[in-house]
C-alpha cells in the first residue's frame, strides 16, 4: 500500500490524527450499518488461526450454506463481497455488531476463513450488504439522532466506511444526501476510512454521524 504519511508539524508515519474536543462541547452520536442478517446466530465452537471449523457442533460450510440459501450454495463464489460475519458486541441494547469479512472459503473441508480474530464461543451470523438495506439504515440512525436534538445541528462530522459511498450506493454524495433529507441543512464535513470508531469500538462497513448542537 505504500507509505502512510501524516502531518503533524513534520511528516510522519505511524502518528494518529484528530481533533479533542472538551466535555462543555455537547454533541450527539449515531452508528448506521448496511448489513441485514440471513440467518440465525450461531455458537463459535471450533476455531484456529482466523478459521471457523464448526458452529453450534456443525460443520460451518454446512451451516453458511443453509444460511444463505440454495442459490449462492450452488455457486459460492457468488457470495464473495456479498455476504459477510457478524459479530455480536455482547451487552449491547443497541441491537449492533461487528462485521468482518469472509476470507476464504474451504468446500472440502468444510472451513470458513474469517477476518479479525473469531474466538471459541462467540455468537456469529452471516449478514448480507446491499444498497437499500444501507440506506433504510441510514434512515433509521438519522431519524434516530434527530429525535434527540435538543435543537438545529451546528454542524456535523460523518465517517463512513471506503467500501460504502459510490461503491454501495452507485453514485457520488448519497450518503451525504440521504442525511439532509432527514436532518436538513447544516454544515457537514467527512471522510471516507478503512475501519470507523463508535464509542469504543472499532467497526467495519459502518456510518459514524457526530452532530454538534
Amino acid at each position: 500500500m505504500g507509505e502512510q504519511l501524516q502531518i503533524a508539524q513534520t511528516v510522519t508515519q505511524g502518528g494518529l490524527s484528530g481533533v479533542l474536543f472538551t466535555p462543555e462541547v455537547e454533541v450527539a452520536t449515531g452508528l448506521s450499518q448496511d448489513c441485514t442478517p440471513v440467518g440465525q446466530t450461531h455458537k463459535i465452537t471450533e476455531v484456529e488461526n482466523g478459521v471457523v471449523m464448526s458452529l453450534g457442533g456443525r460443520p460451518a460450510l454446512d451451516v453458511f450454506k443453509e444460511d444463505v440459501g440454495e442459490l449462492l450454495a450452488r455457486d459460492l463464489a457468488r457470495a464473495d463481497g456479498y455476504i459477510h460475519a457478524a459479530f455480536q458486541i455482547s451487552g449491547s441494547d443497541m441491537g449492533d455488531c461487528v462485521v468482518r469479512s469472509l476470507m476464504a472459503i474451504d468446500p472440502k473441508h468444510g472451513l470458513l476463513a474469517i477476518a479479525g480474530e473469531p474466538k471459541i464461543g462467540e455468537q456469529l451470523m452471516f449478514v448480507r450488504r446491499d444498497p437499500k438495506s444501507a440506506e433504510e439504515d441510514l434512515i433509521r440512525m438519522a431519524t434516530s439522532v434527530k429525535r434527540r436534538l435538543p435543537s438545529e445541528p451546528k454542524g456535523g462530522i460523518y465517517f463512513s466506511c471506503v467500501s460504502r459511498g459510490p461503491a454501495l450506493f452507485g453514485r457520488d454524495g448519497a450518503e451525504v444526501a440521504i442525511l439532509s433529507r432527514v436532518l436538513g441543512d447544516f454544515p457537514l464535513v467527512g471522510f471516507f476510512g478503512n475501519g470507523e470508531i463508535s464509542n469504543n469500538r472499532l467497526y467495519g462497513y459502518t456510518g459514524v454521524l457526530c452532530l454538534f448542537v
